[in-house]
């Protein structure tokens, strides 16, 4: 059972770096809301493909949490029953934990997509946990790790619930993303714990410190970026779809974000300069400078290109991606003894 551990922790990782990609388009295409209940999708477990799906019908048989569209609010079916010509208000709850009752169905179903990825990462996440038991004698921290992995994909779901009924509040949104990025590292613990060799790196204590630095600045860009993503779709709700306009007067904290990204650069060349003159072996920092010049490219699109299509969540993976690989560096480098098998 053992020797499938670490492959299966890498799809889990694979997976959740989809459900980061499949939440940026949800974000993207402003789809947030296109279920407006959680986990079902107005109730169905497959959501409607029409609007007239969500019309009251005369006849009909409805299962208890159904939801309905009737002037411009959600009805909740409270319990199952047949419905009579004209709608009876005594079989129907109105929805209150928000007051968001529009059905678009591309929003619907990108929402739904999100949410089935999301399910589908939970599998080998659940698969790897029962395996890591195995290695409760040679290192309790996988076991340990794996566990509180589902309680963190269970916290998530629990999370997503919550942007949901608050009709995506930026907040929520934002310990949301960070939450992904938790669970990531995690994994990715779980990848670097359980392989059978380890690559000799020299330990440097300028360099760990210097590597949790810029972790740091990586998670503060990427919690700028949310802030600065919900200010854009405020934009969107005043002046609609003209790009040109969304970042015309950006607030303070699009230029924190744009300052950082440049001391985010400078920490990463100073990193890469201290690993190849002290010959310490961390290779994986030429695909972190790869993906930060490529995370400045997407961004400077979407500012003076006016958010060239895919742009956006490209930037956001990139950043996941990116902070993903500085984390595997910093567990490369953490310790002074590291094994040879």
């Amino acid at each position: 059972m053992k020797r499938y551990f670490r492959n299966i922790a890498k799809t889990a990782l694979v997976l959740i770096y989809l459900v980061i990609v499949a939440g940026a388009v949800v974000r993207m295409t402003g789809s947030g809301m296109g279920c407006p209940d959680w986990p079902k999708c107005f109730g169905y477990y497959v959501p409607p493909t029409s609007a007239e799906e969500l019309e009251f019908k005369p006849n009909h048989d409805y299962q208890k949490g159904i939801i309905i569209v009737e002037n411009e609010s959600l009805l909740v079916a409270k319990s199952n029953f047949k419905s009579s010509e004209k709608i009876n208000t005594t079989n129907w709850d109105t929805y209150t934990k928000h007051d968001y009752a529009i059905y678009n169905p591309t929003h619907t179903w990108v929402e739904y997509v999100n949410r089935l990825i999301g399910a589908l990462s939970g599998i080998p996440i659940l698969i790897f946990t029962f395996i890591s038991f195995w290695f409760w004698r040679k290192n309790k921290w996988i076991t340990i790790i794996s566990i509180l992995t589902v309680f963190g994909m269970a916290f998530q779901a629990w999370l997503g619930k919550t942007v949901v009924d608050s009709n995506l509040a930026p907040y929520k949104i934002t310990i949301h993303m960070v939450m992904a990025l938790v669970i990531v590292a995690f994994i990715l613990y779980l990848i670097y714990a359980s392989k059978k060799t380890f690559k000799l790196h020299k330990y440097d204590k300028s360099f760990k410190t210097l590597i949790v630095i810029a972790i740091a600045l990586s998670l503060i860009q990427i919690v700028l970026g949310t802030q600065i993503r919900q200010d854009v779709d405020e934009q969107i709700k005043s002046i609609g779809y003209n790009k040109t306009l969304w970042l015309d007067q950006p607030d303070f904290k699009f230029y924190i974000h744009r300052t950082f990204s440049a001391i985010v650069l400078l920490i990463n060349l100073a990193l890469l300069y201290l690993n190849r003159t002290r010959f310490l072996g961390y290779n994986k920092l030429y695909f972190v400078l790869v993906l930060i010049l490529a995370e400045v490219a997407t961004g400077i699109a979407m500012y003076y290109f006016h958010f060239p299509y895919l742009s956006q969540p490209i930037h956001l993976v990139l950043a996941s991606m990116l902070i993903g690989v500085q984390f595997y560096i910093f567990l490369e480098c953490r310790s002074k003894k590291e094994k040879i098998a």
